[in-house]
């Protein structure tokens, strides 16, 4: 007959947190607090969670049209939260005209309209433009049907076919 004696439990401490995680957290919420303010005051959105609910919902949406060089350089070129919210979208088979990408945003806000889907992606994308510069907005304009500039606060002088 074999006796086992019980050991005593040996308790490993959790490692201390460190600073360095916290520093990185609050800066990636100060960048996405900082977008999301900046959509607040152009689309003149009455509270934050407003702003960042339509940000989500724009940024994934444009997530699902852009690919390539340029959906990554999107994602690294904004907060976190927000290249997130394009990097996890599955690119779409077929891009949307403006036109319907406006009425594909409509479908996924509640109580949204056309005319206040449009008034939100423009708010958004004119935003992100403005955030991310020059150069990658012509970037994602070449890469996006035609009709996408006035979205992104551009004015479209392309001829239309």
């Amino acid at each position: 007959m074999t006796v086992t004696t019980p050991q005593p439990r040996t308790t490993i401490p959790a490692p201390a947190p460190s600073l360095r995680p916290r520093a990185r957290d609050a800066a990636e919420d100060a960048g996405w607090l900082e977008l999301t303010e900046a959509v607040r005051e152009a689309g003149q959105y009455p509270t934050r969670a407003e702003a960042e609910r339509i940000t989500r919902v724009v940024l994934s949406a444009l997530g699902g049209h852009t690919t390539g060089d340029e959906r990554v350089a999107l994602a690294q070129a904004l907060p976190p939260e927000a290249g997130r919210a394009i990097a996890s979208q599955i690119p779409a088979a077929d891009p949307l005209t403006a036109r319907e990408f406006v009425d594909a945003v409509a479908t996924r806000m509640e109580g949204s309209t056309p005319a206040t889907a449009r008034w939100d992606v423009s708010s958004v994308l004119s935003t992100l433009s403005a955030h991310i510069g020059e150069p990658l907005t012509t970037r994602l304009l070449t890469q996006l049907p035609p009709g996408y500039a006035l979205l992104f606060g551009r004015a479209d002088l392309a001829p239309t076919a």
